[in-house]
């Protein structure tokens, strides 16, 4: 995607105006445009608009800052034939005017000398289309870290006078989309992403501590009690105590648990269970649909309208494949339980998926929570371990098995040691291998659900809720070395 830092923007198309100045063409107008250039039997045009905002530090100050903007275009064009209908997509940044006929055709070559989609569906209907569909898009500036820079630049000389340095970034994107399709959609979504991730690391990297952060708009977000944070885990670090591998009792916080269920979530396809290729497939035929899978009563959904943490109300797809097809762009979206009071109840499928496999139609939604534990805090639940570990966070995940969904990763910044109730020293890091469908099942406590980070996946997924969750044996199955 092309971008530009300070004022400018880049990614715009333009047409000549009456006095032969070049103006902006709109989103809403690009999407019409190539719509009424299609010569194909159906059309589905996505604008995506994007704007973003950044800082960086590295030991107590400010390194970089800057703000981009950009706009990408798919074209998915869909070709009837006597064998079935055909899909084309064709995505590109930066398409000026001139340049909107030949994608159109480029997407309607492509869908011509492709065959039959498996997927193919007729276009969702035409519904009443957003009001401010033609509405220019939203966008984010520096001004979104107002409150919060100046926030950072007190925690910056907290850090220094405590011996204590600060690393991280933190990044603000609001991405706006705009749907048209040739049976007459025109819906338009606005989706603000905020992420903050904050390291302090002792001036002898020995020691070091993570915290991160989802957001909307930054004025949730208080780097000074992140920072707080950070240096009372600095300070459990100060004794060390060394573990072999094991089972351990184990406090997963809300970001490692995020970690191993947007995993799982990402794994849960109906059509794979269908057929027999995950772990959510029933041994003899059919999926596990129906059977209990936590022992707490547990509900893992998604709705797009969770209040900080709301997503796109309808299907927004620029690619067929797994658990999304471009025939589905469009369709409305609404709370969906995967699992509900412990037992699994949905499992993703497209329009097409749905019915090669007799399940419900249920469409991925961008974002996931988990409830049904009780109120209690982190803080809460270590005090009443008499010994265990206690997690920052997990990374480097990787599937082992997708028949068990094993998956296998690293321990990182921080595992603590607690004794009686109270954090008594840092401990090594540990590789671990888990299946998170059969943690669920061992889980013998959930505390109270909070908006939270996924440390491994938060480039791609950031709107998930979560509680801390106790178990009992958590496998630490080698000891690593890494910090």
């Amino acid at each position: 995607m092309n971008s530009s830092t300070g004022n400018g923007a880049t990614g715009t198309a333009r047409t000549a105006g009456a006095a032969g100045t070049a103006r902006p063409v709109s989103p809403s107008e690009i999407v019409e445009r190539a719509l009424e250039l299609s010569r194909s039997d159906g059309c589905v045009v996505i604008a995506d608009e994007e704007s973003s905002a950044n800082l960086r530090w590295a030991g107590n100050a400010l390194t970089t800052n800057g703000v981009t903007r950009g706009r990408t275009l798919t074209v998915i064009a869909t070709v009837d034939g006597a064998q079935g209908t055909a899909s084309g997509v064709v995505s590109r940044s930066a398409v000026t005017a001139d340049e909107l006929e030949p994608l159109v055709r480029a997407a309607e070559a492509a869908a011509r000398e492709a065959g039959p989609a498996e997927d193919a569906q007729p276009l969702p209907p035409s519904r009443p289309s957003s009001p401010d569909f033609t509405e220019p898009p939203a966008e984010t500036s520096g001004e979104v870290f107002a409150a919060f820079a100046p926030a950072l630049g007190e925690a910056f000389a907290r850090a220094r006078s405590g011996g204590r340095e600060l690393y991280g970034f933190a990044h603000h994107l609001m991405t706006s989309t705009y749907l048209g399709t040739s049976s007459g959609l025109r819906l338009r979504h606005d989706q603000p992403t905020g992420t903050l991730e904050l390291n302090a690391k002792s001036p002898d990297r020995t020691r070091s501590a993570w915290a991160g952060q989802a957001t909307s708009d930054f004025r949730d977000v208080d780097p000074l009690a992140t920072d707080e944070d950070l240096a009372r885990r600095l300070e459990w670090a100060r004794r060390t105590v060394e573990l072999p591998a094991g089972r351990y009792e184990t406090l997963l916080p809300p970001s490692a648990v995020a970690d191993l269920l947007v995993y799982q979530m990402w794994s849960a396809g109906g059509r794979d269970a269908a057929e027999g290729r995950s772990v959510f497939s029933r041994p003899g035929g059919g999926t596990r649909v129906g059977e209990r899978l936590a022992r707490l009563p547990l509900t893992l959904r998604s709705d797009p309208a969770e209040p900080g943490i709301e997503s796109a109300p309808f299907v927004i797809a620029h690619s067929s494949g797994g658990d999304a097809s471009v025939f589905d762009n469009g369709l409305e979206l609404g709370r969906t339980d995967w699992i509900r009071e412990g037992v699994l109840a949905n499992l993703p499928t497209t329009r097409h998926t749905a019915a090669l496999t007799g399940l419900p139609l249920a469409p991925q939604v961008d974002n996931l929570v988990l409830e049904g534990g009780g109120g209690q805090s982190l803080e809460e639940m270590a005090a009443r371990t008499d010994r265990g570990l206690l997690l920052t966070c997990l990374w480097y995940i990787r599937e082992v098995d997708p028949a068990t969904l094993l998956l296998t990763g690293l321990t990182r910044d921080g595992v603590y040691l607690v004794e009686n109730g109270e954090v008594t020293g840092a401990v090594n890091n540990f590789r671990f291998n888990e299946s998170p469908v059969d943690l669920l099942g061992r889980a013998t406590e959930a505390g109270a659900t909070v908006r939270t980070l996924p440390r491994e996946w938060g480039d791609w997924f950031t709107r998930a809720a979560m509680p801390p969750l106790r178990v009992p044996d958590f496998n630490m199955s080698s000891v690593s070395r890494g910090v």
